[in-house]
């Protein structure tokens, strides 16, 4: 009697495979690296970019012209400024608000706060002194706070023949009010504008006051 072995099935092993490292020239690991080269540029311009700021001051609400300025109208603000002229042009938050800083302009919540937006010094030490000027020679843009020159013209009769020069009463004077116009139907031909003179300076009231009254006044805004 023949005993025949089982039969035996032969199971086959598939070959186990080995992880390879991602070479250079793997697409995800190139981009990997574009990026991470690109975020480092981004953030180091972003830390120069905020190193050229400059505090300047910024008004905190809307206020007229005339209005004397307080730190309290004012808030801190970080610009970058495309050079240093322009950066120039506004009160730093380093500086301290002169005292006694008065607009000569309107300005609005928000604004930066230009230099040429204020006077400084107005309304101490000044002699008050009344301007009377024909309309046609006041700009119409001249307010409480404006800075001015005061010309006059010499009457001709005063000069004779030779050629009419005016001549600077007063430069770089505060207007400290214009009084309003009247209510009246009939146009006003001659307005009246109060500006202070330092009152170092009164010394020569004398002579800009004869000036004045034997002259044609034309007031010139600066401010």
């Amino acid at each position: 009697m023949t005993v025949t072995a089982p039969h035996r099935h032969e199971t086959t092993v598939p070959r186990a495979t080995r992880s390879h490292r991602p070479g250079w020239r793997n697409p995800r690991l190139l981009l990997g690296i574009v990026l991470v080269a690109a975020s480092v540029v981004l953030g180091a311009r972003l830390l120069a970019a905020a190193d050229d700021t400059v505090g300047v001051w910024a008004v905190a609400h809307d206020l007229p012209a005339g209005a004397q300025l307080d730190q309290g109208d004012l808030e801190r603000r970080q610009i970058r400024f495309p050079e240093a002229d322009t950066a120039d042009r506004y009160l730093a938050a380093r500086d301290d608000l002169p005292s006694g800083a008065t607009l000569n302009r309107p300005v609005s919540a928000g604004e930066l706060l230009p230099r040429a937006a204020f006077t400084e010094g107005f309304g101490q030490d000044l002699v008050e002194v009344p301007v009377s000027v024909v309309s046609d020679d006041l700009p119409a843009t001249v307010r409480q706070g404006s800075v001015v020159d005061v010309w006059v013209t010499p009457k001709v009769s005063a000069v004779g023949k030779t050629a009419v020069k005016a001549v600077p009463v007063f430069t770089d004077v505060v207007v400290v009010a214009v009084p309003g116009t009247s209510d009246g139907l009939s146009p006003q031909t001659t307005r009246q504008v109060i500006v202070g003179v330092p009152a170092a300076r009164a010394d020569d009231l004398g002579t800009a006051l004869g000036d004045l009254s034997d002259g044609r006044v034309v007031i010139a805004r600066k401010g």
